[in-house]
């Protein structure tokens, strides 16, 4: 890390070819991250507000995120820009 820089957060923005919905595009954003220091300073906001428009201008026409289980004050952040959890996903570590 280069002396004097600071990161405040992360997220991975994967864009992912589909067969359903006519072959759309789909964006998946996972391994999401604020720095303890950074919470509650828009950073998220920001860093989302960024990873929509980069799936809308990639012509996705589906953003899914994955999240974990315990995280319900995660889970509010993600619903004020209209995330709903209406799926089920499944794991195998190997």
């Amino acid at each position: 890390m280069t002396e004097g820089i600071r990161i405040g957060g992360t997220l991975q923005l994967t864009f992912i070819p589909g067969l359903a919905r006519n072959g759309a595009w789909r964006g998946q954003i996972e391994a999401v991250r604020i720095a303890a220091g950074s919470h509650r300073s828009g950073l998220g906001r920001r860093m989302f507000e960024w990873a929509i428009a980069e799936c809308r201008a990639r012509g996705c026409s589906l953003i899914q995120l994955t999240t974990d289980k315990g995280r319900s004050e995660a889970h509010r952040f993600y619903e004020q820009f209209g995330f709903t959890a209406s799926h089920l996903r499944y794991k195998l570590t190997i």
